[in-house]
């Protein structure tokens, strides 16, 4: 024990000798430096100098374009026909209604026809107010000759015009700053017949959206209500029947004369025809 004792002891006092030597003691993956007191990292790696480049190249991606929900658009219409006893109290239940559900008229024609009156409207009504409207019109109609409900989703058009709309205008901006650069006129010629195309393009895609918006927007309504109504026979007498004969044989005669005075031209060639022939033949026959 006392032969251990001393080993660890002498052990000891030459590592002290050693630190104060200068040399350093190693510790890990650093060394430790007693003169300067600090830490000395070790040198990069070549991997870890390639990775750090990478990482400085790469650039910080952008959201700008990232996609967004886009909001289902739908173009609701329907298509009705219906019989009614009171055709005018229909009308005004109509146009109340259009009232009520912040709508409007967009057409309203009336006619009649053999034994019925009828009268066609085309009615705008907000899309969300559809179904009311809806119900609100099939009160009081027994059934309905034609009832037709369509729903159009035209969300993807709408998403495929915005996203067009937005190149079109990064483009506009890119030649309006080569137009500012532009050394000679021709170059600026050149550069303008290209935004008057684009500009043409951007306007055209822009009215093709306000188009499906206010179809989407606003639900369209045909209808065609109609009331009809017996036709009255009228009984015709003997004696009546012998006048309508009469003058309808009257008539006739008075056509057929009329028809021999439009053909007089040929009545004279043909009596023409017939005497140059006959003396013909008279000659003939004199030899």
């Amino acid at each position: 024990m006392k032969k251990l004792g001393i080993l660890l002891v002498f052990g000891i006092l030459l590592a002290c000798n050693e630190n104060e030597s200068g040399k350093g003691i190693s510790l890990g993956a650093f060394e430790y430096d007693d003169a300067e007191s600090r830490y000395t990292p070790p040198a990069p790696s070549p991997a870890a100098e390639t990775y750090e480049l990478k990482e400085t190249i790469i650039e910080s991606p952008e959201y700008d374009d990232a996609p967004v929900i886009q909001e289902q658009k739908i173009i609701k219409t329907a298509n009705l026909t219906f019989e009614t006893k009171e055709i005018a109290k229909t009308h005004q239940k109509i146009v109340s209604l259009a009232r009520q559900y912040s709508g409007f008229i967009q057409n309203d024609n009336s006619g009649k026809d053999y034994g019925r009156e009828y009268i066609r409207m085309t009615v705008r009504v907000p899309s969300e107010k559809f179904d009311a409207f809806l119900e609100g019109i099939s009160e009081g109609v027994s059934y309905f000759d034609q009832k037709q409900i369509s729903q159009k989703d035209v969300t993807e058009e709408f998403v495929d015009i915005n996203a067009r709309l937005k190149a079109k205008r990064k483009l506009e901006n890119r030649y309006l700053e080569l137009l500012q650069k532009a050394k000679n006129v021709k170059e600026m010629l050149e550069i303008e017949r290209n935004l008057s195309i684009i500009r043409e393009e951007i306007e055209a895609k822009e009215g093709r959206l306000k188009f499906l918006q206010n179809k989407v927007s606003l639900s369209t309504f045909y209808m065609e209500f109609y009331k009809t109504s017996e036709v009255k026979s009228e009984t015709i007498s003997y004696g009546q029947k012998i006048s309508n004969a009469l003058k309808g044989g009257w008539n006739g005669i008075s056509v057929f004369f009329l028809g021999i005075l439009y053909l007089w031209p040929f009545i004279i060639l043909l009596f023409i025809g017939v005497f140059l022939i006959r003396r013909y033949l008279k000659k003939r026959k004199n030899k």
